[in-house]
């Protein structure tokens, strides 16, 4: 599990400017496939080979109205569950009230702080940063969120307070579950029924579970892991309270697991949180199983199935190589047919492919339908290799790696999912240009 770094400071200082320029293209991000909808608030970023989520505090409009409340209440939730502050400050405006209250906040927190002074684009401006000493959070450091002046020196400050977090490993035969999905779906009566006991507590009351849990079981002679999450709201209602701690606690779940397993609530139908869900597993690079829970509640004829099975595969478009399962984790209805789908999803996501087989299947694909040109040139393939599983990733060396179109890659990887069953894991294809 990675350290978190919490972005923290009084509104209009640029918190989400400083966050940007930290995470770089993380936030830049477009995917292709429709359906996929990213949250800026969240995310993982590296320095000096240090990896570490980072998490934006800031968002909320206070209309230039010194709201205490609110500012009191996003900081100590950050104090609360982050391992190293990143306070920000306004050089131009020098040291403020409510730059003070935090201060206070995070003085009795006794946690790591680095004081960021933004928008010092002004050298005459150094002389200012000296108040800034009276916090008594340690050397305030000059910053620019909007030009990258002294972003190096704060993140070597930062990599350098971040503690050392020991990830739990798990044998590599054991398979790495994670349930995810909107509060309320019924993610910890699945957790106990997949356990076979009462672990977690459940509730109808939304927002029960905060921290992930861990439980090791075996099913068949196959050991387990199911991590068991805190639900993930919308953006809009993350501000309110922990939800946005818990948030991230599913996040680093989901990069401890191997397959998520994505709760769709078969009462409430699906909604637009349900994607963003399954575009979190699908950047992670994780395997996916769609499952329909609370399928005893709803009144079902013979085609029922069928047109859920359509309506996903409509707003799931991205995601159509995923397993769908209807089930009712409170009565156990289905809940079996649940490992056969994990078992047969893990084999895809370790499946290594034979590199003569598979230059003949993606040098068939060019043959059948050719690309067109791109970028002023027609993609031509040499030679692919796998490189990796967890997910499957195949590199393709070509003639420009510029002018191959996204529609052409997702061809491709059609036909790999074609051919060698990758029936719930992605694919990863990188493309090399060939010296």
């Amino acid at each position: 599990m990675y350290p978190t770094v919490a972005i923290v400071g009084r509104p209009n200082v640029g918190k989400s400017t400083l966050f940007n320029r930290i995470v770089g293209d993380r936030v830049s991000i477009t995917d292709d496939e429709p359906g996929i909808t990213r949250d800026r608030i969240y995310a993982k970023a590296e320095w000096l080979t240090k990896q570490f989520h980072i998490i934006d505090t800031g968002g909320i409009d206070f209309n230039d109205t010194p709201f205490i409340h609110e500012i009191k209440q996003q900081t100590q939730i950050a104090i609360d569950e982050a391992d190293v502050i990143l306070f920000v400050c306004d050089i131009r405006s020098g040291i403020t009230d409510d730059d003070m209250y935090i201060a206070r906040m995070l003085y009795k927190a006794d946690k790591p702080v680095v004081i960021a002074l933004n928008k010092a684009d002004d050298k005459n401006l150094t002389d200012t940063m000296y108040e800034f000493y009276s916090l008594g959070l340690g050397d305030p450091i000059p910053v620019s969120s909007g030009h990258g002046i002294g972003i190096g020196d704060m993140l070597d400050e930062v990599v350098r307070k971040l503690p050392l977090k020991e990830e739990v490993v798990y044998e590599e035969d054991r398979i790495k579950l994670c349930l995810i999905g909107r509060p309320n779906v019924g993610k910890s009566s699945l957790f106990n029924a997949l356990i076979g006991e009462e672990r977690v507590i459940v509730s109808d009351i939304e927002g029960t579970t905060r921290d992930s849990i861990d439980s090791l079981f075996s099913y068949n002679e196959q050991d387990y892991v199911v991590i068991d999450t805190a639900g993930l709201r919308k953006r809009g209602k993350v501000y309110e309270n922990a939800e946005k701690y818990s948030v991230l606690r599913a996040l680093s779940a989901i990069e401890r697991s191997d397959i998520c397993l994505i709760l769709i609530d078969a009462e409430t139908g699906i909604r637009e949180q349900d994607k963003k869900i399954a575009g979190y597993a699908i950047d992670a690079g994780k395997a996916v199983m769609l499952v329909v829970n609370k399928w005893d509640t709803i009144t079902k004829d013979t085609n029922t199935m069928n047109r859920w099975i359509k309506e996903i595969e409509s707003h799931f478009q991205f995601v159509k190589f995923a397993p769908i399962l209807f089930l009712s984790a409170k009565t156990k209805q289905r809940v079996h047919t649940i490992f056969p789908a994990i078992q047969n999803t893990f084999v895809n996501y370790n499946r290594r492919v034979q590199t003569s087989v598979l230059n003949d299947v993606l040098l068939d694909a060019f043959y059948v339908n050719p690309p067109k040109p791109h970028n002023g040139e027609r993609v031509k393939l040499f030679y692919a290799t796998q490189v990796a599983v967890k997910p499957p990733t195949f590199v393709l060396f070509v003639n420009d790696e510029d002018c191959m179109h996204f529609s052409y890659e997702r061809y491709l990887r059609n036909r790999l999912r074609e051919s060698f069953h990758f029936e719930g894991t992605p694919i990863k294809i990188i493309l090399r240009k060939r010296d």
